[in-house]
Formats: structure tokens, C-alpha cells, sequence
């Protein structure tokens, strides 16, 4: 169980670090990128289970939680920038 749960904090920190560099400006340092990275594979790991698509595999489960982890960082942005 623990190992598991190391392999979710590991794929969702390297999920993190990926949509850092994809949403390029939208980054808020290495450690929240890490942080919005392991929300997002939670986050993206539901909205893909709504559509009946699991990852079985880590390849996927990083593509899930990238995808998750770009859809945090956007919302993330959107409310920082309307507070400056």
C-alpha cells in the first residue's frame, strides 16, 4: 500500500514538473508545480474515469495526471491574475 502510494506522489510530482514546462509562464516555482502536479492526478484521474479511461500502465497515468496538472495550473493562473 505504501509503495503505491509513493508511485502516486512520484508520477504526480514528475506530472508537476512536465505541465510546469508545458504551461509555460503559468508556472508558480518547482515546489507548487510539484504540489498542483500530485492534485492534478487526482483531479485528472477523475475526470478521465468519467469517460471509462484508466491508466494501466505509468505511461498513462503520467498523461493523466499532466493532463490534470495543466487544467490546475490554468485555474490556479486564472485567480492569481484576477487578484493583482
Amino acid at each position: 500500500m505504501l509503495m503505491y502510494f509513493l508511485w502516486y506522489l512520484l508520477i504526480g510530482a514528475l506530472a508537476g514538473l512536465i505541465a510546469g514546462m508545458i504551461v509555460r509562464g503559468y508556472g508558480f516555482g518547482i515546489i507548487i508545480n510539484i504540489l498542483l502536479g500530485i492534485a492534478g492526478g487526482l483531479l485528472g484521474g477523475w475526470i478521465f474515469s468519467w469517460f471509462g479511461i484508466e491508466a494501466t500502465n505509468w505511461f498513462w497515468g503520467l498523461l493523466i495526471a499532466v493532463c490534470g496538472a495543466i487544467i490546475i495550473l490554468w485555474i490556479a493562473n486564472a485567480f492569481r491574475r484576477r487578484k493583482s
